[in-house]
């Protein structure tokens, strides 16, 4: 007698093997996500710094973020704070699925021309690549 079908043994062995492979691959993407929100970040607030030294080639101070206009980041939100005539602080804080980041809040804070970056709020700031 001939039995067609799979057994249940091989169909818990086939299961365990794509248990497996989603237990590696799903931690892999979603940090891969994650990165690509987080360049999307440090890409928003380069724009902002870039607006910044082109409204203060025109005016005697740095502009405000609605002076600047309204660069918008998926996932995290931009600040303009500190507004002086020699300096500013330009902050991306994380928001909605990317709010438990590890990485934490990027913040670059711009004084006689000189560009600081930090991170702040975060739990593990290794290779978060934002120098």
């Amino acid at each position: 007698m001939k039995t067609r079908g799979f057994t249940l043994i091989e169909l818990l062995v086939a299961l365990a093997i794509v248990g497996i492979l989603a237990a590696v691959a799903i931690p892999s993407f979603t940090e891969q996500v994650a990165k690509s929100r987080r360049s999307e970040a440090m890409r928003g607030l380069g724009d902002l710094q870039l607006r910044q030294e082109r409204w203060r080639s025109n005016h005697t101070s740095y502009g405000t973020y609605a002076n600047l206009g309204s660069p918008t980041v998926d996932n995290y939100t931009l600040t303009v704070t500190n507004v002086t005539a020699t300096g500013y602080v330009l902050t991306a804080t994380r928001s909605g699925s990317q709010s438990s980041d590890r990485c934490g809040n990027f913040v670059m804070t711009v004084s006689n021309t000189v560009a600081t970056k930090s991170l702040s709020g975060g739990s593990n700031t290794s290779n978060c690549n934002w120098p």
